[in-house]
């Protein structure tokens, strides 16, 4: 489906895009944050890299998923968690959830960590200006999912980006955090995987780089040995390592999205996780070097 947004709207020169040369001067970059890294102490850490980003000329947004913390409020809450391969099936009662946790307590907890390295975030999600346009996803067949079409029930595609506000934001020195919401003309709203926000939001920018932190430290050859890191896949590599069952999991999904809009004009999308202190700014660096770095 096409993201619409004027093109542009967190700009800058495009001449900062680094790899092996070093510095991040210029960039678009599109930080995308899962909700199980969020609950540990990486995320301090996460913050005082986007700080050095920032600092470094970079022009960055944050998009931040929160899953894990859905599940546990749920279970709190008695309310069943349904998945399907990876993807969560949402009712009113889960999104919900959604809303408190993603739009509440977790942007909260970020941007204060956020304010505490340095970095001047500014909270948003799916409804603030409708930042984030979505529709409500059609029943579809997705991959592990079976033959048949799955209804995601109040899940969006997303449809667009209020990328005037986001500009005016990083022209005024913030960083953008967004919640993986969207929201609708009509004020429906809509639970998106973060993925897909942070991989769409990339493509409508034209970002010269995404990276994805999740609790993996990469893509891995084998799923139980860290050391079996890929430093760098072409999308024909990726489409081989789920054809051939190497990807299991929530990983199928991640990389499926980041393989579609690395032909929109993304640089590259950097998969890593289990960061210490400075990796984030390591890799955008030199792409590779700490996690996985997907390349058209």
């Amino acid at each position: 489906m096409a993201v619409s947004g004027e093109r542009g709207g967190v700009s800058g020169e495009r001449g900062g895009v680094s790899g092996e040369r070093g510095g991040v001067s210029g960039e678009r970059v599109v930080v995308k944050i899962g909700g199980e890294v969020l609950a540990g102490p990486e995320a301090a850490l996460l913050a005082a890299d986007v700080r050095t980003l920032v600092d470094g000329g970079a022009r960055v947004v944050i998009v931040h998923g929160g899953g894990p913390q859905a599940t546990a409020l749920e279970r709190r809450l008695g309310l069943e968690t349904r998945q399907v391969a990876g993807r969560r099936i949402t009712d009113a009662a889960t999104l919900d959830v959604m809303k408190m946790v993603l739009a509440g307590k977790l942007n909260v907890d970020l941007c204060a960590l956020l304010c505490a390295a340095g970095v001047k975030p500014v909270g948003l999600h799916g409804a603030s200006s409708c930042v984030v346009r979505a529709e409500r996803r059609p029943p579809r067949v997705v991959t592990g999912g079976g033959p048949d079409p799955i209804d995601f029930g109040l899940v969006g595609d997303v449809v667009g980006f209020d990328l005037a506000l986001l500009g005016a934001l990083a022209d005024a020195g913030y960083v953008p955090v967004l919640a993986s919401l969207g929201a609708d003309a009509q004020g429906g709203v809509y639970n998106i995987n973060a993925d897909i926000v942070a991989n769409q939001l990339a493509a409508a920018l034209g970002a010269d780089r995404l990276l994805l932190v999740t609790s993996a430290p990469g893509v891995l050859a084998d799923v139980k040995d860290p050391a079996s890191r890929l430093p760098r896949l072409t999308v024909s590599d990726a489409r081989r390592a789920i054809a051939d069952g190497v990807v299991t999991g929530g990983m199928i999904p991640k990389l499926e999205e980041a393989i579609a809009v690395l032909g929109a004009g993304v640089g590259a999308i950097h998969i890593l996780g289990r960061l210490a202190a400075g990796d984030l700014v390591r890799e955008a660096r030199a792409p590779g070097s700490v996690g996985t770095a997907l390349l058209p």
